[in-house]
């Protein structure tokens, strides 16, 4: 599946839950894999990059599928985990 297959795709829960929509993708270059899906577009971001990564923002190891939605585990996914030093210090970059 491409990237950009993903965009605009509503997130649910496992629960059933509405949790947004696919608008921007952070990948991981040294790992060469997508590290988190955001649910605001990163260009247009008014807030600072700690808030997007904490509240708006699923890590892709939350993905179970993607078909029709993406399909992540918990209610959220945004917050089972906080961005990692190293997250915020390659996107200040």
């Amino acid at each position: 599946m491409k990237i950009s297959e993903i965009y605009r795709m509503d997130i649910y829960s496992d629960d059933g839950q509405y949790v947004g929509d696919v608008q921007d993708v952070i990948i991981d270059l040294e790992r060469g894999e997508i590290s988190r899906l955001l649910m605001t577009p990163w260009k247009n971001a008014k807030t600072d990059a700690t808030t997007i990564l904490k509240k708006k923002s699923i890590l892709y190891k939350s993905v179970k599928n993607i078909g029709d939605v993406v399909l992540v585990a918990g209610a959220t996914g945004a917050k089972e985990e906080p961005a990692s030093r190293e997250e915020l210090n390659d996107l200040s970059r």
